[in-house]
């Protein structure tokens, strides 16, 4: 299977990840496969994986939990779930969650592996693994546009993006209003429309909380002391 050598499997039906091992192993893959959701983040750190199988029925932890625990961990792997669950808002759930895929059981292995490579073109196209600008539980990847907030990703628009993205790179600064301008529609000062800058400001708070984003009277905005 073209691009994918390690898998990291975590499923605590032994039988379904011997089938897996047996299977994959027929393609090149080697699949490590752990049973526990506490043995993730450890597996991931002991080595490289190119992909992630995630039972969400684990016997330790809800799947979920795992799942979100490694997205604000920065492990930047592609999951695919596997869950019993067929409503649409469980499917939704999962992908906000930082899923990159899902199965409903039972699982087809032929299936699986047609996901698998899948995931894997979709990454390829992507390019090398992007910078991560990190700010407290705040992940922000410029190359592909993307940004999360405690394992939760977030829809903004471009100058949104633009504005958070010019704060973190200079965290701990003021930025004054006409940087800000620059930054989220490289126009100058002067091609302002309004209060664009307020507004884009309190949008974000809107997403992210209130509390991120600083203003600094007379002087602009800032990002602070991490959370």
């Amino acid at each position: 299977m073209s691009g994918l050598k390690r898998l990291l499997l975590a499923e605590d039906d032994a039988r379904l990840a011997g089938a897996l091992r047996s299977w994959m192993g027929l393609e090149g893959v080697h699949v490590e496969w752990i049973a526990t959701g506490r043995e993730i983040e450890p597996t991931l750190r002991s080595g490289r994986f190119d992909c992630m199988v995630l039972d969400l029925g684990l016997p330790d932890m809800p799947g979920e939990d795992a799942l979100k625990s490694l997205r604000a961990a920065d492990f930047d792997l592609p999951v695919i779930v596997v869950t019993a669950r067929e409503q649409v808002q469980d499917r939704v759930r999962l992908l906000d969650l930082g899923a990159d895929d899902f199965l409903v059981k039972p699982v087809h292995l032929d299936e699986l592996s047609a996901r698998l490579r899948a995931v894997q073109r979709r990454r390829g196209m992507a390019g090398p693994l992007e910078t991560v600008l990190r700010h407290g539980p705040l992940r922000l990847m410029p190359a592909s546009r993307t940004v999360s907030c405690d394992g939760r990703y977030l829809k903004l628009t471009n100058r949104e993006f633009w504005l958070l993205e010019a704060l973190i790179r200079r965290k701990g600064q003021v930025l004054s209003r006409e940087e800000l301008a620059e930054a989220t529609s490289g126009a100058g000062p002067d091609e302002l429309c309004g209060n664009a800058v307020e507004v884009h400001v309190h949008h974000l708070r809107r997403k992210l909380g209130p509390a991120l984003i600083k203003t600094v009277r007379g002087r602009g905005y800032a990002l602070y002391a991490e959370r």
